[in-house]
């Protein structure tokens, strides 16, 4: 399961094929609209910092696989994440990036060919290109894949995936330190913790602080699924005030199959979900007629927050951005 939030995280581009889900049919009356969903609507670009570093090579770093890396070359860079291209980017080393994975969706990075499918590298596209580093995150594989990049005599440094905010500033420096640009990560990192942390202090004060439920829907494949206390989104949630319904009503696993009955044991106030996810089932009303969406207080009240898929669990440079966006969303009508 932790390579399938993985790949939720990266906001999955393709329909995702998944056993585990069991398809929801049915349909329940929609309630008033009296709230929408709203994506962010921040230009999916990514903000580089002011001055260009000049990497200092070669270093040795720390591999997630427990490996120790040598970089000696950083001009032609594969991320195969779309977070770990958004950091490079953010970073001011874009312009050294070579290809992409799928899920790297902002403009900058919009023209790059893409090596991966579904989180799986093509070791043949990428080798193609003639990479000199690779970055890539514990769960990239297939094994072979990353085993024939290796055997090339390509540099991979592997960096564990983000699980929550407190993985945003770590991420950022383990890129940066293979980059051979320590300080521009320190850098990056202040910037983007200082502004998260300002997007925190607004946030509204309720008397009971909302519950919201992450679903992850993938409406043409029937999937529908309840994020739990391993989803990624706990941290986020609670970011803006709220509480995780499905981690606060005992769903452990990473993401449930949606059933009539989880829906109204977590209760939701809110329902977080991707953009992409949401117009997949027909946006908020088809959204309310997934059994037990309508019976819920989200349901009730069509209180649904929308993001952009590429950034919503990526927890990175935008993920203050993110973070403003879901606070706007939830409060709408402003807090007390």
């Amino acid at each position: 399961m932790r390579r399938l939030r993985t790949r939720l995280a990266g906001a999955l581009l393709a329909v995702l094929t998944l056993t585990t889900a069991t398809a929801c049919g049915g349909s329940t009356a929609a309630a008033p609209a009296r709230k929408t969903a709203a994506a962010a609507t921040t230009a999916n670009r990514v903000e580089p910092l002011a001055d260009t570093p000049t990497p200092r090579l070669p270093v040795t770093v720390p591999s997630a696989d427990g490996k120790k890396v040598t970089v000696e070359r950083a001009e032609r860079i594969v991320p195969l994440s779309g977070s770990l291209s958004e950091i490079v980017f953010t970073l001011g080393l874009g312009d050294r990036v070579v290809a992409r994975d799928i899920t790297a969706t902002f403009q900058q990075a919009a023209k790059l060919p893409v090596v991966t499918r579904n989180h799986d590298v093509s070791a043949e596209s990428l080798l193609s290109l003639k990479p000199d580093l690779v970055l890539a995150e514990t769960t990239t594989g297939p094994a072979e894949a990353v085993d024939q990049i290796r055997a090339a005599g390509i540099p991979i440094v592997v960096v564990d995936p983000a699980q929550d905010l407190d993985d945003v500033g770590p991420r950022i420096r383990a890129v940066a330190d293979a980059l051979g640009v320590p300080a521009a990560g320190e850098e990056l990192t202040e910037r983007s913790e200082q502004r998260i942390a300002a997007v925190r202090e607004d946030v509204p004060h309720e008397r009971e602080e909302p519950r919201v439920a992450f679903l992850y829907l993938r409406g043409s494949a029937s999937v529908y699924l309840i994020g739990g206390r391993g989803s990624g989104a706990t941290s986020l949630i609670e970011a803006a005030g709220a509480l995780d319904a499905g981690a606060e009503s005992g769903l452990d696993k990473d993401f449930t199959a949606i059933t009539s009955e989880a829906l109204v044991k977590a209760a939701p106030d809110a329902i977080l979900v991707m953009s992409k996810g949401l117009e997949s089932v027909g946006g908020i009303d088809g959204l309310v007629e997934i059994p037990g969406v309508a019976q819920t207080p989200a349901g009730m009240d069509r209180r649904v927050v929308s993001v952009e898929d590429g950034v919503l669990l990526t927890y990175g440079p935008r993920t203050d951005q993110v973070l403003k966006s879901v606070v706007a969303q939830l409060y709408k009508d402003g807090g007390e």
